[in-house]
């Protein structure tokens, strides 16, 4: 029952910053920043992103770039949209990934209390190259110390609902598969 009330702290959260703007945007340097939705979600832990999968091919040597796809997760008992995303994903605070996706309409429907697989994103940027990168694949997992999306809660279908801008996502220890295709 504690995850539940966590989640409907979430839900208030989101419609009370919902209520004052046409678009929550967490990036306000305004006392109500502490209180953000993306800050929200944070001290509850709540996180997004369920699980990350890596496709390393042979072309990655030599253009330092991936293909990823993720599973997102939404924890509310309402339809959430997911219209855009960016992010750094590194492990002891060295970077290894960065990428940002724009969705194609209607964007990434997640449905109630359920859980979406991003599909196929290209071009992720590997800062360190592709070698140096392979040395985290024994510890199967990523962090994700800064994540930014774009997305609308109370959609139908992905059509309408509420705008919320979620800037500054922090999630650590994100279970992750590498796959190697080195066809």
């Amino acid at each position: 029952m504690p995850c539940f009330s966590s989640l409907l702290a979430v839900l208030g959260g989101l419609f009370t910053f919902a209520t004052g703007n046409p678009v929550v945007d967490s990036r306000s340097t305004d006392a109500a920043a502490p209180f953000s939705p993306a800050s929200i979600i944070n001290a509850l832990g709540v996180g997004l992103v369920k699980d990350i999968n890596a496709i390393i091919t042979l072309d990655s040597l030599v253009t330092n770039e991936i293909s990823i796809n993720f599973d997102v997760q939404n924890p509310l008992p309402i339809e959430l949209t997911l219209d855009s995303v960016s992010a750094v994903a590194g492990l002891n605070g060295t970077i290894f990934a960065t990428f940002s996706h724009t969705f194609p309409f209607p964007g990434l429907v997640v449905n109630p209390l359920g859980t979406k697989n991003s599909g196929t994103i290209n071009n992720v940027s590997l800062p360190q190259g592709t070698v140096a990168s392979l040395a985290i694949i024994p510890f199967g997992v990523l962090d994700l110390p800064d994540t930014n999306a774009n997305i609308r809660a109370l959609t139908i279908a992905g059509i309408g609902g509420i705008p919320i801008a979620l800037d500054g996502l922090v999630q650590t220890s994100v279970p992750t598969t590498f796959n190697l295709d080195l066809d």
